[in-house]
């Protein structure tokens, strides 16, 4: 059991990050240079992000029973992700209202260099239109080119609709077809995945050397309470809705503790997209499911980052000795409803939404993102771990309520009765998950 644990990848991915951290302090200098191993690493699973989503909803969608049930999928992920959103959105507004880490600070504007911010201090925020418009691309090759996660959503939902329409040779042959590339695209993936240790050490020794435990200390009492206020989230609301779905919330965050470490290594869930993908289709959710919700989750369901935009702007504020009333707040919350869909999952993201919050407010100055920005990688390793653990569960729930999750074989991954890394990690055994039945320990 030893040797398992030693060799398994989220072992190495934490030797990683504790190598990294320990490298940062010791040397920072060096560490900062470092960045390229963590940066190179991600580009590599981004590569692959796009062409495997493509795979994966064009076939889901193409053998679903209906055209009827992609549009009811599509509308219950899109309520979903609005109801629990909106209430991360509020559990944060009103921690940081009754904890007020940012009293005291008295920060006047007028002292800060907005140099810092660089194109943030211009961010605006989007309007809904401009969204809508977003979603649509000039080109198809155009959004694979660029990685548009949503862009290249709506194209696979047209085309898998399409191709649900034929029938006959035509159809089985592109599917077959299909099916293969896209296992041939996951066998990429976990050749890539094998350098995850690699760039954990290098995003995490890059974010020890470049901000130091210094900028840690001085902003202390907000990044305590985005980390508590996350993980009361993820155990309380999160873990209420693994309940009603059926399922153990511990025994999920276990069975996805490689995608969790090495998003809180390199600080983005892009880096794991592949494979988290892949391991809810091995639960025993359909593929069709697992491929609209998760990637739209990507832009839609950013509960890390819902929290995190509602402290940090109060933060700024009560930094700043601005009264926020209770009118105020609600403004706020409803600006935030709009500017935290969108994000990519890249480290930093949410800054941009940040920066185009403050904007649309016209009462926080964006100067004030100064105050925050020094921790801002500091706060993402957080937000990125939440917003995976909300896609899993997301997944898991819309799975549950489509009825298109086989509960029992779940709970039997979950528990470790079935061994799903070696049919993850061998392509002969990848086409069927259900040969791999071997006793393992389950997480504890």
């Amino acid at each position: 059991m030893s040797k398992k644990i030693f060799s398994s990848l989220y072992f190495k991915v934490l030797v990683g990050i504790a190598l990294g951290i320990a490298f940062g302090f010791i040397s920072p200098d060096v560490a900062v240079k470092l960045k390229p191993l963590g940066d190179a690493f991600i580009n590599l699973i981004k590569m692959i992000i796009t062409p495997v989503i493509f795979c994966t909803v064009v076939v889901g969608i193409a053998r679903m029973d209906s055209l009827k049930a992609v549009g009811r999928v599509g509308g219950k992920t899109l309520l979903y992700f609005e109801v629990v959103t909106t209430i991360a959105l509020f559990i944060g507004l009103v921690v940081v209202h009754f904890v007020q880490p940012g009293a005291g600070i008295h920060a006047d504007p007028a002292t800060m260099d907005a140099s810092s911010l660089g194109k943030l201090a211009h961010a605006k925020a989007q309007t809904t239109m401009d969204f809508v418009m977003g979603i649509i691309p000039h080109s198809v090759i155009g959004a694979f080119a660029d990685g548009n996660l949503l862009q290249v959503l709506l194209f696979s939902v047209l085309f898998g609709m399409s191709l649900s329409h034929m029938s006959g040779k035509p159809k089985d042959a592109i599917l077959g077809t299909l099916e293969r590339f896209g296992n041939a695209l996951l066998g990429v993936v976990n050749l890539i995945m094998k350098l995850a240790p690699v760039g954990a050490f290098g995003a995490i020794t890059f974010t020890i050397g470049k901000y130091g435990i210094g900028a840690l200390a001085s902003l202390g009492k907000l990044v305590l309470c985005l980390y508590t206020t996350s993980a009361l989230f993820v155990i309380v609301v999160l873990g209420l809705i693994c309940k009603v779905s059926g399922i153990n919330l511990w025994q999920l965050i276990c069975y996805m503790k490689e995608e969790i470490f090495i998003t809180l290594g390199t600080a983005s869930t892009e880096a794991v997209l592949p494979r988290s993908m892949e391991k809810m289709e091995a639960l025993g959710i359909q593929k069709s499911v697992v491929g609209l919700v998760f990637p739209t989750g990507y832009s839609f369901n950013l509960d890390g980052a819902a929290i995190y935009l509602t402290m940090a702007a109060s933060f700024i504020a009560q930094a700043m000795d601005i009264h926020l009333d209770t009118t105020h707040q609600l403004t706020l919350m409803l600006i935030l409803l709009l500017t935290s869909k969108g994000g990519a999952g890249v480290a930093g993201a949410a800054l941009i939404a940040l920066a185009a919050t403050l904007s649309a407010t016209n009462i926080i100055p964006v100067v004030g993102m100064t105050l925050v920005i020094g921790i801002d990688r500091i706060l993402n390793e957080m937000r990125a771990v939440v917003n995976l653990i909300g896609n899993c569960v997301a997944t898991v729930a819309i799975g549950r309520w489509e009825k298109a999750v086989d509960l029992e074989r779940a709970n039997s991954v979950l528990r470790g009765e079935i061994d799903i890394d070696h049919a993850l990690n061998n392509a002969d055994a990848r086409n069927d998950l259900t040969e791999a039945m071997v006793e393992t320990q389950p997480c504890k």
